[in-house]
C-alpha cells in the first residue's frame, strides 16, 4: 500500500518501494565515483543514488558531496535520506536528517517510516508532532506512514483524530490513504470502523478488499472475513489473489479453525494460485493441532517440490507438525539437515522430545545448544522445565529451576514460577514453595494469574489452606482456573461447608463453576470417603446443564466401587459409552475395578473388551478381578496371553496372578511365577511372599510355609501369620498353628478374629480344654467379634443393616415387615407338613 503511494508522489525516477528487492543498477550506472569528473548537479546524484543496491556505495556517495558542495542541498539530502532508509541505516538517517537546515514533507516522510520499520512508534509519533510545527505543508502521502504508527502504537483514540484531520484536508478519498485508515483501524481492534471506511471510498481495489479481510481475520471474525473475501470476487479489478487468500487462511489457522484453514488451501491451490511459504507456514499449525500425520507429509512433499525448504519458518512449522504427531525420528532429520539452528527451531525439538516422552534427548540437546552457538532463551530453560514436570521427573525439574535464578542474562518469567511450583505440588516441597512464591514477590509476578493459581495450588497440596487463601487474594485478574484451585483446595481438606460460600463468591466475581469446578468438588468427597455425597452431587451434576468429562467418569467410578453400588456404577457406564469414554484405556480399567468389586465379573469382562487399546494398568485390572472372584484358570490364562503379547508385568501384575493360583492351587504355577519375577527385575514384596506363603499353607506344606516365612527379607506381618494359621486350620497342624497364633496376637492382640481361628483349631483337633482357655480370655478380655454388614440400594439412597441392628429411621416399619415375613414363611411350612 505505502509502495503504492510512493510510486505516485516521489521525483521521477522513482524509487523502488521497500517491500521489494531494489532493481540491479542500470547498465550505464557508474560503478565508481571517478565518473563524477564530469561537470555534475543534484539530478546526477538521484541517478546514482535511487538505482543504489548497495550501502557502501551509497555512503561513498554522501562523502562525495562533502567534496562537491552539494552536501546540505534540500533535494540531495533527501535523495540520501530515502536511500539510507530503503536499507535500514537508522544511525545514518538520524545523524543526517539532524545536520538539514532545509527540510520538507520529502525528508520528514522517510525518517518517519525508518522509525515505523524499526518498531520505534513512540519516537516516530513525536517526530510526527514536531512535523506539525514545522513551517512545511502536509500532503496526502504523508498520512499512510503515520496511520502505520498509529497502529504500531494501538491507540484508537490517535486514530480517530488522524481519520477527522484527513476529512479536514480532504485526504480522505485517497484510495491509498482509504486503505491505510482501515489496516489502522483493523490492528486497533475497531473492525466496524474499518468497515465503514470500506464502505465510504470512491474507489476500492484489490488493497481495500485485503485490508479488511486482513482486519477481520485478525479480530478473529474469519467468517465475516470469508464474506469479504467473496464479495471481492464480484469485482473484476479486485479478484482475490494470494494476498487475500493468504489472509483468509491465516486467519482461520490463527482463530483456530483448523480444518477450514485446511480446505481453504486446498480451494486456494485448486483456483491456480500457487501458496507461497507464509501462506504455508500460517497453515502448517492447523495441521500439526490436528496431528494428521499423513498430511503433514503430503505438505512436506509439496513444500520440496516447491524448493522452499531453505524458508527456516517453514521448515519450523514442519518440524513442529512432526513433534505433534509424535514422529520425532521425522523431526529430528529436519531438523539436523535443514533447520538454521536457532532457538526457535531447537526449543520445538526440546518440547517435542519432552512430549513424546525422551526427556535424555531434549536434556542432551538444551546442554548441546551452547556448543551449536544459539544462546538459550527463557523459552529454552521453561520447556526443559515443564519437560521434567510433565514426565514426572520432579526433582529435575527444581534443579534445573535453580540453575535459571543463577543464569545471567535470563529472567525467569511467570511461566518459568509456575512449572516450579507444579513440581513442588506433587513433590509436596512446601519450603522450596515458600523460596519460589518469595521469588515471585521480588519479581512482582506473585498477582499474575497462572503463578497465583500455582502458588494455591502449591499451598493447598502442602496442606497449608490459610496461606492458599492468602495467596489467592494476591491475585489481581483471577480466572476460573485460579477459583477451581481454592475451591478444590477446600473440598481437598474436607472443609466442605466453605464450598458454596466459595462458589457464591466465584459467581459475584463474574465466573460460573465449569465441569472442572464440579470435578474439584466431587473429587474433594472421594478423597474424604464421602462417597455417598460424591455420588449425590454426580447426579444433580447429570441433571444440570453441565455435562460430567472424562475426568468426572474417572474420580466417580472408584466411589461407586467402594460403596459396591453397582446400579450407579452403570449409570456411570451409560455416560462414559454415549461419550465414547469407555474405550479409554484408563475409564475402562477404572470400569473393569468397579464391576469386581460390585460383584459382576461378567460385566468387568464386558468393560474389558470394549477397551480399544488395552495397555499394563487395564490388563492388570483384569486379572486382579479374575483374582478376586476366584477364577484362577481364567487369571492365569490372561497372564500368559499377556506375556505372549508382549506386556511386560510389573508388581501388580505379580500379585494378581499368583492370587489366582491360590485360588486353583496351582503349587508349580505359583512358583513359576514367583522364580519368573527376577527375570523381569520385579522384587518381591510382603504382599507377593504373602501370596506364597497362602498357596503352600492350603496345599497342606505348613513346614515349607513356615520356613518360608523365616527366610524372606522382611518382617513378617499379621496378614502372612494369619494366612499360615488358616493354612494349619485347615489341615489341623495343631503345634505350627499355635506358633502362628502366637505371633498374630503379639502383633494384633485386640483382634478377636485371631482368636476365634485358633479356638476352631483347637475345636477341630477336639483340643476341649485349650479350646474353653480360649474363649474364656475372649470373654474376659471383653473382647466381640465386629460385626458384618448387609446393605440394599432402593434408587438413589443406600441403606446399611447391622445384625439386629435398630439404628435404621424407619426401624419399626422394617421389624413389622419382617415379623410378617417370619409369620407367613411359618405358616407355608406348617401346610407342607400337612400336605
Amino acid at each position: 500500500m505505502i509502495a503504492q503511494m510512493w510510486e505516485s508522489v516521489t521525483i521521477s525516477p522513482p524509487s523502488p518501494p521497500l517491500s521489494q528487492s531494489p532493481p540491479k543498477p542500470r547498465s550505464h550506472m557508474p560503478n565508481s565515483l571517478s565518473l563524477l569528473g564530469k561537470p555534475i548537479s543534484s539530478s546526477t546524484y538521484a541517478s546514482i543514488l535511487e538505482p543504489c543496491n548497495n550501502p557502501g556505495l551509497g555512503k561513498q556517495v554522501h562523502a562525495h558531496t562533502f567534496k562537491t558542495g552539494f552536501s546540505g542541498q534540500e533535494f540531495v539530502d533527501t535523495k540520501l535520506l530515502q536511500m539510507y532508509g530503503k536499507f535500514g541505516c537508522l544511525d545514518d538517517a538520524d545523524l543526517l536528517f539532524d545536520k538539514m537546515t532545509l527540510r520538507n514533507l520529502y525528508s520528514w516522510t522517510p525518517m518517519l517510516s525508518l522509525y515505523a520499520d524499526n518498531g520505534l512508534f513512540e519516537e516516530a509519533f513525536g517526530l510526527y508532532e514536531r512535523l506539525q510545527f514545522e513551517d512545511v505543508s502536509l500532503d496526502f502521502f504523508v498520512f499512510p506512514v503515520v496511520l502505520k504508527i498509529c497502529s504500531g502504537l494501538g491507540n484508537l483514540e490517535i486514530g480517530r483524530q488522524l481519520h477527522g484531520i484527513l476529512i479536514k484536508h480532504g485526504f480522505v478519498s485517497n484510495i491509498y490513504v482509504g486503505n491505510a485508515l482501515i489496516d489502522m483501524y483493523g490492528k486497533c481492534g475497531s473492525l466496524d470502523d474499518a468497515k465503514k471506511c470500506l464502505g465510504t471510498m470512491p474507489e476500492k481495489d484489490c488493497v481495500s478488499w485485503n485490508a479488511v479481510v486482513t482486519a477481520c481475520a485478525t479480530n478473529g471474525k474469519v467468517h465475516e472475513a470469508l464474506g469479504f473475501f467473496e464479495r471481492m470476487s464480484l469485482f473484476e479489478n479486485s479478484k482475490p489473489n494470494l494476498v487475500s487468500w493468504s489472509a483468509v487462511i491465516g486467519g482461520f489457522s490463527q482463530n483456530g479453525f483448523d480444518e477450514e484453514a485446511i480446505e481453504m488451501l486446498f480451494r486456494m491451490v485448486g483456483e491456480g494460485i500457487e501458496p507461497n511459504a507464509q501462506t504455508l507456514a500460517s497453515v502448517l499449525p492447523a495441521c500439526a493441532r490436528l496431528q494428521k500425520l499423513s498430511l503433514g507429509k503430503e505438505f512436506h512433499a509439496y513444500i520440496t517440490r516447491r524448493r522452499l525448504m531453505s524458508n527456516p519458518i517453514v521448515v519450523n512449522g514442519l518440524i513442529d507438525v512432526y513433534r505433534r504427531c509424535g514422529d520425532m525420528r521425522s523431526a529430528f532429520q529436519l531438523f539436523s539437515k535443514f533447520s538454521l539452528k536457532n532457538v526457535v527451531s531447537c526449543n520445538t525439538m526440546i518440547v517435542g522430545y519432552c512430549e513424546n516422552g525422551n526427556v535424555s534427548k531434549a536434556n542432551e540437546l538444551f546442554d548441546q545448544m551452547g556448543i551449536m552457538g544459539v544462546k538459550k532463551d527463557i523459552i529454552s530453560w521453561n520447556s526443559m522445565i515443564s519437560g521434567y514436570v510433565n514426565n514426572s521427573l520432579f526433582r529435575e525439574a527444581l534443579n534445573l529451576f535453580k540453575e535459571v535464578l543463577m543464569e545471567d542474562g535470563i529472567e525467569p518469567d511467570s511461566f518459568t514460577l509456575g512449572s516450579a511450583l507444579t513440581a513442588c505440588v506433587d513433590t509436596a516441597s512446601l519450603r522450596l514453595g515458600r523460596e519460589i512464591h518469595a521469588q515471585a514477590i521480588v519479581r512482582g509476578l506473585q498477582s499474575n494469574t497462572f503463578v497465583g493459581g500455582a502458588l494455591v495450588e502449591m499451598y493447598c497440596k502442602c496442606e497449608d489452606l490459610t496461606a492458599a487463601q492468602n495467596a489467592f487474594n494476591e491475585v489481581s485478574e483471577r480466572d476460573t482456573a485460579t477459583w477451581n484451585a481454592l475451591i478444590s483446595g477446600y473440598a481437598h481438606h474436607n472443609q466442605i461447608e466453605n464450598i458454596q460460600h466459595l462458589l457464591r463468591k466465584m459467581k459475584e466475581d463474574g465466573f460460573e463453576p465449569n465441569v472442572y469446578t464440579w470435578n474439584g468438588i466431587i473429587a474433594g468427597h472421594v478423597e474424604n470417603d464421602l462417597h455417598n455425597k460424591a455420588i449425590q452431587l454426580f447426579s444433580e451434576m447429570q441433571t444440570s446443564n453441565m455435562r460430567p468429562d472424562i475426568y468426572t467418569i474417572g474420580i466417580i467410578l472408584p466411589a461407586c466401587s467402594r460403596l459396591a453400588t453397582i446400579e450407579r456404577g452403570k449409570q456411570a457406564h451409560a455416560h462414559s459409552i454415549r461419550c465414547s469414554y469407555d474405550a479409554d484405556v484408563y475409564i475402562g480399567a477404572a470400569l473393569v475395578d468397579m464391576y469386581a468389586k460390585c460383584g459382576s465379573i461378567q460385566h468387568a469382562l464386558l468393560a474389558y473388551n470394549r477397551i480399544s487399546d488395552p495397555n499394563l494398568v487395564s490388563h492388570n485390572a483384569m486379572l486382579t478381578a479374575y483374582a478376586m472372584h476366584g477364577h484362577g484358570d481364567d487369571g492365569i490364562a490372561l497372564f500368559k496371553r499377556m506375556i505372549a503379547n508382549g506386556f511386560r508385568p510389573d508388581n501388580v501384575t505379580f500379585l494378581a496372578a499368583l492370587s489366582s493360583c491360590v485360588h486353583v492351587g496351582s503349587i508349580e504355577m505359583g512358583q513359576e511365577l514367583f522364580y519368573l519375577m527376577q527375570q523381569y527385575d520385579v522384587k518381591p514384596t510382603i504382599k507377593h511372599y504373602t501370596c506364597m506363603i497362602d498357596l503352600v499353607s492350603r496345599a497342606g506344606q505348613l513346614n515349607e510355609a513356615y520356613e518360608l516365612i523365616k527366610r524372606i527379607p522382611m518382617e513378617a506381618d499379621s496378614v502372612m501369620w494369619g494366612a499360615l494359621l488358616g493354612g494349619c486350620v485347615i489341615h489341623g497342624n495343631v503345634e505350627l498353628g499355635q506358633i502362628a497364633a502366637q505371633r498374630l496376637m503379639a502383633l494384633e492382640p485386640n483382634n478377636t478374629g485371631n482368636y476365634v481361628l485358633l479356638a476352631n483349631l483347637y475345636a477341630y483337633a477336639e483340643k476341649w480344654s485349650d479350646l474353653a482357655r480360649i474363649r474364656h480370655r475372649i470373654k474376659d478380655g471383653g473382647m466381640f467379634k465386629l460385626p458384618g454388614c448387609s446393605w440394599i440400594q432402593d434408587r438413589d439412597d443406600i441403606h446399611v443393616f447391622l445384625a439386629y441392628d435398630k439404628s435404621h429411621k424407619r426401624t419399626e416399619d422394617i421389624y413389622a415387615t419382617l415379623d410378617k415375613l417370619t409369620l407367613h414363611m411359618k405358616t407355608c411350612l406348617l401346610q407342607l407338613h400337612d400336605i
